[in-house]
């Protein structure tokens, strides 16, 4: 019933802004200002959490085919994931030098080990790079600075002041500085030099729309639109219409 952007912003305090969310199922660029979304200034990238597990997952079996036939849990993936996979600052240079890849190895649990390389890096980059995944749609930052640019030119700098990390893939090393890095070069490459971002990344970025619901439910002004047991059996349904509208 919430805008989780707005909740998003409001976890680090404040109620204007850019939420960046990159949570299980979909990624998106959300402007809000005085509380309010700007819908038509909202870009959604279908490429998220449960997608990377799924590309993690191809990735090891096109490097081990024997993997094929093992059995790979989805919630082991995703624990996987989690634990070893990062974001490359540069891709490209990384992909082309194996000097640079960081192998680790893991147990499963099953008996089956899993040797990780370049699949560390190449896991989370379809967010910046959905073609790696055969979508025609631009990565998290060109939709970030789409939802900028979109923007009246005198809200524009309020709110790249001010752009706020959420969800639980953003919560890979390196995001956060790939994410500040690309969004700066947006700006830079379409004409925009002068429009500096900064991004809010903080560390329990992951629940930030939980606490950010909290911090909102524990307001004053809130504590109105609470409904309570006694006031819903007194007074019957019609007491959302009287709440809510």
């Amino acid at each position: 019933m919430a805008s989780t952007a707005l909740l998003a912003l409001c976890s680090t305090g404040v109620f204007s802004g850019l939420a960046v969310e990159a949570g299980a199922g979909v990624c998106h660029a959300t402007p809000i200002y005085a509380g309010h979304s700007w819908h038509q200034a909202t870009f959604r990238l279908n490429v998220a959490g449960s997608t990377l597990s799924r590309y993690l997952r191809d990735l090891l079996v096109a490097a081990d085919p024997d993997l094929s036939q093992q059995a790979l849990p989805r919630k082991a993936i995703t624990h996987l994931k989690k634990r070893s996979c990062y974001v490359s600052l540069d891709f490209e240079g990384d992909l082309r030098n194996p000097a640079r890849h960081h192998p680790a190895s893991f147990s499963m649990g099953n008996g089956c080990c899993i040797c990780l390389s370049s699949e560390r890096f190449r896991c989370p980059e379809p967010i910046f790079q959905p073609g790696l995944l055969g979508q025609d749609e631009p990565g998290l930052p060109a939709l970030a600075f789409r939802a900028l640019q979109k923007m009246p030119k005198m809200l524009r700098t309020r709110l790249a002041d001010t752009v706020v990390l959420a969800g639980g893939s953003t919560l890979f090393p390196g995001f956060a500085e790939r994410l500040d890095k690309e969004l700066e070069a947006q700006c830079r490459r379409h004409g925009y030099a002068a429009l500096r971002p900064h991004l809010v990344a903080k560390h329990g970025r992951g629940m930030a729309v939980w606490t950010g619901g909290s911090m909102v439910a524990s307001l004053h002004s809130f504590q109105r639109r609470w409904i309570t047991r006694a006031m819903y059996q007194e007074c019957g349904s019609r007491l959302l219409y009287d709440v809510f509208n």
